[in-house]
């Protein structure tokens, strides 16, 4: 297998990353994307009490075990399949469970601090960040906690003006610097996801194409 596109989609939690990721996902097929979410590499906290987890500052770089994800990268870059972690939100904490992720032609990492990470952005081919106003982000992550996630009203706000909010400022909103492409309003910006679309073409075609001795 020839090296795979790699393509980082980064942005505040509710922008829009999900719907941005399923329009690439609909356009070159689900067989020959391997996605690789930051969420599913936050560590075991096993070791805590369920209070003191729920409180956890699940925002900052450190929650994450990104060298962990580092290195299943590497492994699909070089035709080697991974484990990847499966994280349980309602008990915050790492599932006994994996996923087989085989290696695709094309990887996608995402996640709200990937663009942040060196150890990931020196990877990427394309690096995406999708943008949306705060009250929309809050709007929409309040909705997916409640319905998802088993989440009351305050703790969601609790958790966003404790932490949410003091992060983005401090690591994802300065990581937008990073970016190749900004993605204002998400999936419905459809000239940014069709110029998205045509450079992930451009990048697979050449990386088909037989190498010159």
């Amino acid at each position: 297998m020839n090296h795979p596109v790699v393509i980082g989609i980064a942005g505040g939690s509710g922008s829009g990353k999900t719907t941005v990721l399923r329009r690439i996902l609909d356009a070159f097929g689900r067989e020959r994307i391997a996605v690789l979410d930051h969420d599913a590499y936050y560590r075991d906290l096993s070791h805590l009490p369920l209070e003191a987890r729920a409180r956890f500052n699940f925002d900052h770089p450190d929650a994450l075990e990104t060298e962990l994800m580092r290195d299943h990268l590497d492994e699909l870059l070089t035709g080697r399949p991974i484990e990847k972690p499966v994280y349980d939100f309602t008990t915050h904490n790492r599932s006994a469970e994996t996923v087989l992720i085989p290696p695709r032609p094309v990887v996608i990492i995402e996640g709200i601090l990937v663009l942040a990470e060196p150890l990931l952005r020196e990877r990427m081919d394309i690096k995406l960040f999708v943008d949306a106003d705060d009250d929309v982000r809050l709007i929409r992550r309040i909705r997916r906690d409640l319905m998802e996630r088993g989440r009351t009203i305050e703790s969601v706000l609790d958790q966003y003006e404790r932490t949410v909010r003091p992060m983005h400022l401090e690591f994802v909103e300065p990581s937008k610097r990073q970016a190749d492409v900004i993605i204002p309003r998400g999936g419905q910006n459809e000239v940014a996801i069709e110029m998205v679309l045509a450079r992930i073409a451009s990048l697979l075609q050449k990386a088909a194409e037989p190498a010159v001795s």
